[in-house]
Parts: structure tokens; sequence; C-alpha cells
């Protein structure tokens, strides 16, 4: 059985897409998130859900500074590092971790690998230190 907070993402993100909240609407977004494949895992912990949406309410003010900080002082550097996902994480945590990271102007996930990992974009005003190669 899908859990609320599975059904719950899955409704948001169906009326984010259609704009509509009609009942035909809502019937219709309820039997897509019913139908949609899942997982067959243990049921999500409410804890991560709520720590979660902790960090959705921080990342809103965190982009607008972010996005007056890239206006004031432009950023010329890029990297791209590999970032390890969190162990135990159902497909909803997992996009809505990669909906915090690409949220913010500086980051963006390029590619989400299988095997737990995502590759971030980031972009930055100075250079990142180069390892030092000297014995």
């Amino acid at each position: 059985m899908i859990s609320y907070f599975d059904l719950s993402l899955r409704l948001s993100v169906w009326f984010l897409l259609t704009a509509d909240a009609s009942p035909a609407n809502i019937l219709i977004g309820i039997a897509v998130a019913l139908v949609l494949p899942r997982r067959h895992s243990a049921s999500t912990a409410i804890k991560e859900w709520l720590r979660v949406i902790g960090q959705i309410i921080i990342a809103i003010p965190q982009a607008y500074m972010e996005a007056v900080e890239i206006m004031v002082r432009p950023h010329r550097y890029e990297t791209v590092v590999q970032e390890q996902v969190r162990p135990h994480r159902t497909a909803g945590l997992i996009f809505l971790d990669i909906f915090l990271i690409t949220f913010t102007p500086k980051t963006i996930v390029l590619n989400y690998r299988d095997k737990g990992w995502y590759d971030v974009h980031h972009v930055q005003r100075r250079p990142a230190l180069a390892p030092s190669t000297e014995k």
C-alpha cells in the first residue's frame, strides 16, 4: 500500500503539472498516484520526511540570497562533484533531494546514478583550490 507521504508527494506533483483543482482532476490525480509503480520497501520514516520539509523551508530564502549574490558578485567558475545519496532513501525522498539541490541557483543535479550518487554542478565565485602536488 502507498504511504500518505508518497501519495501527497505524487498528488502535489500532479497538481503542479496540471494547475487544475477541479473534482475530476483530483480523482484523476489520485488514480494516477495509485497506479504509478513503486518499490515495495519498508515505509518511510516520518522523521525523514519532516527533515526534508524543514530543508525545503530553509532552501526558499537561501535561493533568494544566492540569486542576489550571483547578480551582485558574478560567479565565473564551475565544478562538477559527486555527492552520495543518503542511505535507505525511497524514490520520493530522492526526488525531493534532487529538487532541493536544483532549487538553489548555484547548484543543479546533472545525473542521478543508480549506485547511489548524484553528479552536481556548482557555480562558484573563486576557483576551487586544487590539491597540492608538492612533496
